[in-house]
């Protein structure tokens, strides 16, 4: 029993500071624009195509370096050039941008790379176990993983609080005419930050892509669950982004680790019902098989009991 805790826990928090990667671009140019962007998870994805080719000439850590740069660019023309003029006509128009580039880029990946399932691994430096407990390893790469989600939610929060650019674009976003007086390029501001909340989906894919596997469908696997963790941390709160991920892996690592069925918890209330009952297949139903659910069955929760999210100041 303590194997399953100690190795779920590790393997929840892995999940979690991976999804929290990919979450706090889209929380970052939330709480910066008010944008929620759809295509957030097609960026990722884009990110884990560019390394995977990068890699196959310069190897992982140039990837990991040029990715997220080419990502971040492309995220910056689009705010420019897209979303700038959409922008005007209100948050349905930026909703439904975004939707059809998500389909956009998902063709254009098909179309330059194909279909199949790319073989982009991690580097060989990685390749080793940090540590042994009971017999099993905890891979080195997946200590990286949660190094670099560290690592960015550190950096973000002191630029976000503590730096003269994070107050200027913190003031931006409620004052844009007062901070425009003052000498500073408004539209240039925002364009930043929805690069560089593009560039940032562009490391989680570059650091995913070799575990979760590099395909056309990856975007469509965690699009979902990311804008889940946005809601449930708390629309434009990054230490909320933080919680929601951890809770969401962990709930998730814990559901798949534990052989726990309906027909056990009504056990230990002495109810039973036949085999034959109309619901029985409801009974029957394990931790592991709803386990996917359960994010979102959260998100009702919390949109119910909480609108705002965990640490969120915005209604949902």
């Amino acid at each position: 029993m303590v194997e399953i805790v100690i190795f779920s826990t590790l393997n929840g928090l892995v999940t979690g500071l991976l999804l929290f990667m990919l979450a706090s671009g889209l929380t970052l140019i939330f709480s910066m624009m008010g944008i929620l962007n759809f295509a957030h998870a097609s960026f990722y994805m884009l990110g884990a195509y560019f390394a995977y080719s990068v890699s196959l000439f310069l190897g992982f850590w140039p990837g990991l370096i040029v990715a997220p740069l080419l990502v971040g660019v492309l995220g910056a023309l689009v705010e420019r050039y897209g979303l700038r003029y959409v922008h005007k006509s209100g948050h349905v128009a930026e909703l439904v941008f975004t939707f059809g580039l998500a389909f956009f880029i998902e063709e254009l990946v098909q179309f330059a790379w194909g279909k199949e399932t790319k073989n982009y691994q991690q580097p060989e430096i990685l390749d080793f176990p940090l540590f042994t407990l009971f017999g099993q390893n905890f891979p080195a790469y997946k200590g990286f993983m949660i190094f670099i989600s560290i690592a960015i939610f550190i950096g973000l929060y002191q630029v976000i609080t503590r730096t003269r650019i994070g107050l200027i674009i913190q003031a931006a976003i409620s004052h844009p005419n007062a901070v425009s007086s003052l000498g500073h390029n408004v539209p240039l501001i925002f364009m930043g930050a929805f690069g560089v909340g593009t560039a940032l989906a562009g490391v989680a894919g570059v650091i995913a892509g070799p575990v979760l596997t590099t395909f056309p469908g990856m975007a469509l696997v965690l699009g979902s669950i990311v804008f889940v963790i946005v809601v449930v941390g708390g629309l434009g709160s990054l230490t909320g982004a933080l919680i929601a991920s951890l809770l969401i892996g962990l709930l998730q690592s814990y559901a798949i680790a534990l052989e726990f069925a309906v027909n056990d918890l009504l056990a230990l209330f002495d109810i039973s019902f036949d085999a034959d009952h109309f619901l029985n297949d409801l009974w029957t139903l394990s931790l592991p098989q709803i386990a996917p659910v359960l994010p979102y069955l959260l998100l009702v929760l919390i949109l119910i009991f909480r609108p705002t999210g965990l640490l969120g100041k915005r209604e949902t």
